[in-house]
């Protein structure tokens, strides 16, 4: 799924101007953004690292997205005045512009049309959640889980450099498709995985030895190896021809 950070969607006036009534703020690994059922209204966009969103549910974690640079934080409680519902954590340390909500909706009235940046945010999150109720009905977790991937894949992959005698040769310019391979370096674990895509750890380990990912996919502790993004598609059920 091709997305477009919000950041990116903005007219440069409107960046200017955020720029000029955001605050700079950087987060280090592992601490909040914002915290769940709490008040505070505040819009964050990152502009370096990642961070994910997440809820407890007596006791359980579910993670509902993963944010990169140029994403969008608050979005939500800045239009209808709400209690936070989720955790945004910080998985690297993170570099954003912290605006309070009522400046932030000022920017958006000053430039006519900005607000359609906000919209898409909503409308591509509105889309993927129902992409992944939707594999739950009947219950595929292949599907689930290879969707997960692809986002990140979409979002934060970079092409794996190719090993030689004499060092690394240098990357190429686009995300490689099956002749290649991608990395995605980020923290996330399988339980992370799992419960992002609505299963258990050891059902995205069973996935990963399965055919067709096995030995197509590797993830480890800072980073998810991709060797063939065509499987994932499969997987997903995406027609890749």
């Amino acid at each position: 799924m091709e997305t477009t950070p919000f950041w990116d969607a903005l007219p440069e006036r409107v960046r200017e101007a955020l720029r000029r009534d955001g605050t700079p703020v950087v987060i280090r690994q592992g601490a909040f953004l914002m915290r769940e059922h709490t008040r505070a209204s505040q819009v964050f966009v990152l502009r370096t690292g990642v961070a994910k969103v997440w809820v407890d549910r007596d006791g359980e974690t579910a993670i509902l997205d993963v944010l990169g640079p140029g994403d969008i934080a608050g979005e939500v409680e800045a239009v209808d005045g709400g209690v936070r519902h989720a955790n945004v954590e910080a998985l690297t340390r993170v570099e954003a512009l912290v605006l309070p909500a009522a400046r932030f909706r000022g920017v958006l009235d000053d430039h006519p049309g900005s607000a359609w940046a906000v919209a898409a945010v909503l409308a591509e999150r509105l889309r993927d959640s129902n992409e992944l109720r939707i594999a739950h009905f009947p219950d595929d977790p292949e599907r689930r889980l290879a969707s997960r991937l692809l986002r990140l894949v979409s979002r934060f992959g970079s092409p794996v450099k190719e090993e030689r005698p004499d060092g690394p040769a240098p990357a190429p310019a686009a995300v490689p498709d099956e002749a290649g391979g991608v990395q995605v370096r980020i923290p996330l674990t399988q339980q992370d995985l799992g419960r992002w895509a609505g299963m258990s750890r050891r059902k995205v380990a069973q996935i990963l030895a399965a055919e067709p990912v096995r030995g197509g996919l590797t993830v480890a502790r800072n980073a998810i190896v991709v060797r063939s993004v065509d499987a994932l598609h499969r997987l997903a059920g995406h027609d890749t021809d």
